[in-house]
């Protein structure tokens, strides 16, 4: 088998490393050259098939998938041209020179409770420092990092907004392109990027706003899943206090089932994301994520959707009252309750203003007739109204190699009943189902299917070198809450601030009074 490398692209590569070490522009720009080989090692090692480069899914055939799927999927060989993927460590010290940025460290426990922001440290390093302490190198002994073992702690630098850490470098933003997924003009300006170590980790929450699309460009990241309709078997809490985070107050790897005993109906999905693959995580979808690699870095991005702008109006309410009531607690029993990445708590005069405007735009925006199709909500009022924790049955899907639509469970859109799952679109799956003739479906590193028989009938993890499990029984282990002892305990502390909050905000109840707000506005 033969394969051509494009004329001048190898030179111009190999001159850029070689002789300009330290001019990162100049290795981006050759990298950027236009060429079916997004890796040199690829190319040199795996030849492309005649027609492999092309992208399994036009941009508008991937915004139709993005904006009617309401399950996460995996995307495969949608960005393997994309700059994006040379964004190695290395790669990124150079381009951020010097440049200190935020690391959140945690304890490396399996404790059962989760392990938020506010419970964390945090230090200034360079990226570096941080690779240097990453390797346990004894370099950074009198580093940032020089009180936190890197055998006990792990480190995260999340939430980096590209736009802000490389606002010296905006050449780079064209590195990052979700023009392919039907969103023209979207690239590193309104991506976020994260560079964690072995370990690191985000609780459990949900997002309140939009959809999301996250590219894993090094290590391996798992991402635990849950629909909106677990809402109840997860726990929230608005405590931290974050604008657009629900949190919930499980440690759903490690779940403690005698104080949160319904989440053993929760229904969790599992999927280890990979170098070059892109995850769609729909709105409202719990998630908690967990890098597996030394290494990992992901960027990703929210897509916006109509459906934000009552949410902005909901998560304006949930503000006016978290802080109304935290900031009149009394300071030395408030405890840390503003997550991190709020600058302060405001006053209840400015979260009012937002909170008008943040209604007037919906009602604005209504008015005005562009909120044509609502985006199914996890917390509308007539769900509320009814069984709050009802859930609906899940259904197994059609296998993907079988090239059909997919019977999806009732209730989907026409636009999602159309959509063919298979190598290129991989759906995240139950990690609880009855077991299919077909076994358990896996993602293999050179993001081919894989279909694999399961003896034993029960689906579990496929200890194979090289593949990522789409499903796992790692809840299977869950003590059963039934001989849990959850009777209610007389000698049980009395109600705090938090347990009070908990009711006043719980997201069922602030949609409640959206609406209710919303219609005594249309008086």
């Amino acid at each position: 088998m033969t394969f051509e490398l494009p004329n001048g692209w190898l030179t111009a590569l190999r001159e850029a490393i070689i002789q300009k070490r330290h001019e990162p522009e100049r290795v981006r720009a050759a990298i950027q050259a236009k060429t079916k080989f997004s890796n040199l090692s690829l190319a040199l090692t795996h030849p492309i098939e005649k027609g492999e480069d092309v992208k399994p899914f036009t941009p508008e055939k991937a915004k139709a998938i993005v904006m009617s799927l309401q399950q996460p999927a995996v995307f495969c060989n949608m960005a393997f041209d994309w700059p994006a993927l040379h964004w190695n460590p290395k790669y990124l010290s150079e381009m951020l020179d010097g440049k200190t940025i935020q690391f959140r460290l945690g304890m490396k426990k399996m404790d059962a409770a989760p392990q938020f922001e506010t419970e964390c440290s945090y230090v200034q390093a360079t990226l570096e420092e941080f690779l240097a302490w990453s390797s346990g190198l004894s370099s950074c002994f009198s580093g940032p990092f020089s009180c936190y073992d890197s055998c006990k702690y792990w480190a995260y630098a999340d939430y980096k907004y590209i736009a802000k850490i490389f606002e010296d470098k905006t050449e780079v933003f064209q590195d990052v392109v979700w023009s392919d997924f039907g969103f023209p003009g979207r690239n590193g300006r309104e991506s976020t990027l994260w560079i964690g170590s072995v370990g690191a980790n985000t609780p459990c929450h949900l997002d309140s706003y939009g959809c999301n699309l996250v590219l894993q460009v090094q290590g391996r990241k798992r991402w635990h899943l849950f629909p909106p309709s677990d809402a109840c078997s997860l726990y929230p809490t608005r405590i931290p206090y974050e604008e657009s985070s629900v949190f919930s107050k499980v440690g759903v790897v490690n779940p403690d089932l005698k104080r949160f005993p319904l989440f053993k109906k929760a229904k969790p999905h599992v999927v280890t994301l990979s170098p070059g693959q892109v995850l769609f995580v729909p709105r409202h979808w719990w998630h908690y994520v967990e890098s597996i690699d030394p290494i990992t870095i992901s960027i990703n991005s929210w897509i916006e959707l109509d459906a934000d702008h009552e949410a902005r109006v909901e998560e304006a309410i949930t503000r006016t009252l978290v802080c109304a009531i935290k900031s009149a607690e009394h300071p030395g029993s408030a405890g840390a309750w503003l997550n991190p990445t709020e600058v302060e708590a405001t006053s209840h005069e400015i979260n009012l203003q937002y909170l008008n405007g943040a209604m007037s735009a919906y009602l604005e925006y209504q008015k005005a007739g562009v909120l044509q199709h609502r985006y199914p909500s996890s917390h509308r009022t007539e769900r509320m109204m009814s069984a709050s924790c009802k859930r609906r049955k899940t259904q197994v899907m059609a296998e993907p190699e079988d090239n059909k639509e997919a019977d999806f469970p009732t209730g989907k859109t026409e636009e999602e009943q159309k959509i063919l799952f298979g190598p290129h679109l991989i759906q995240v799956l139950p990690a609880f189902q009855e077991t299919s003739s077909t076994g358990v479906r896996v993602v293999e590193s050179d993001h081919r299917e894989l279909i694999s028989e399961n003896e034993g009938g029960h689906f579990g993890k496929l200890h194979c070198t090289g593949k990522q499990s789409i499903m796992t029984n790692d809840y299977e282990t869950l003590a059963d809450p039934m001989h849990s002892d959850t009777s209610a305990n007389s000698s049980q502390t009395a109600i705090s601030t938090n347990d009070l909050l908990d009711c006043l905000v719980n997201p069922q109840v602030i949609s409640l009074v959206t609406h209710l707000l919303l219609e005594k506005a249309r008086v």
